[in-house]
């Protein structure tokens, strides 16, 4: 499985991915709430808007640990400097910008490409 590193916010001339799709506006998203969202008919992605503005992350959904697509459900916070969001089961950080598991480093979720553009939230393709 191809895993990418997220990217706040991002315009056209700035964009890697080849296609992205798009997965609803960016006032669907309240600030610091999780939603799945299903990319290329079989990822559920969990996007996270942080605060009020455009910056959205996006990581796999299923959570490791408890073998469950839980992580679109979990609080998002702040962990040593670190933005995460901890699993609703077992309470495991994982970075919205890495996936890195901050208490167990052998764990690590993927995360993907996202980018608002035109008020629309868009997903890199895997």
């Amino acid at each position: 499985m191809k895993t990418t590193v997220a990217i706040e916010t991002i315009n056209e001339e700035t964009a890697v991915a080849d296609a992205w799709e798009t997965v609803c506006r960016l006032d669907d998203l309240l600030p610091n709430v999780g939603v799945c969202a299903l990319v290329a008919e079989y990822h559920q992605v969990a996007l996270f808007r942080v605060s009020d503005g455009e910056q959205v992350f996006a990581i796999a959904n299923y959570d490791p640990k408890s073998r469950a697509n839980v992580l679109s459900r979990g609080i998002v916070g702040d962990v040593k400097g670190e933005l995460v969001v901890a699993s609703p089961l077992y309470k495991h950080h994982y970075n919205l910008l890495t996936g890195q598991c901050l208490e167990d480093r052998g764990i690590r979720v993927p995360t993907y490409q996202v980018r608002v553009k035109n008020d629309l939230i868009q997903v890199a393709l895997p």
